[in-house]
């Protein structure tokens, strides 16, 4: 897994990552929220799943509940609503599918980074 610079990821309400996921720099990742329809604004929490091969692109967001299915790919400054089933390309406000990627996917996502 390859977690980039300056990424937020909530574990309030659970966060689970598969194996050769890669999250760039600036994602938020959100498993917590407020009910809007609460009169006291109540809190709720709802964890999010990335399932393997999933690349998440720089500034997108992920927002609480959302299940990224296996090798799906989300485009830079996207906003996931809702779940991406496997192999999709989601992009905009709010995401939606744009295509698809292959299915043979073999890659190690490792990123060894450099401290100076």
């Amino acid at each position: 897994m390859g977690v980039n610079e300056k990424c937020r990821l909530d574990n309030r309400g659970g966060l689970t990552i598969g194996d050769n996921v890669s999250i760039s720099a600036e994602v938020c990742i959100l498993s917590a929220d407020h009910d809007l329809q609460s009169p006291c604004f109540e809190g709720r929490i709802n964890s999010v799943l990335i399932e393997d091969y999933v690349f998440i692109g720089t500034r997108a967001m992920i927002l609480p509940g959302v299940i990224l299915g296996k090798g799906c790919a989300v485009a830079a400054g996207a906003i996931v609503t809702k779940s991406v089933v496997p192999f999709t390309i989601v992009a905009g406000v709010p995401a939606k599918p744009i295509g698809h990627r292959v299915e043979n996917l073999e890659y190690n996502c490792y990123y060894p980074r450099s401290f100076f």
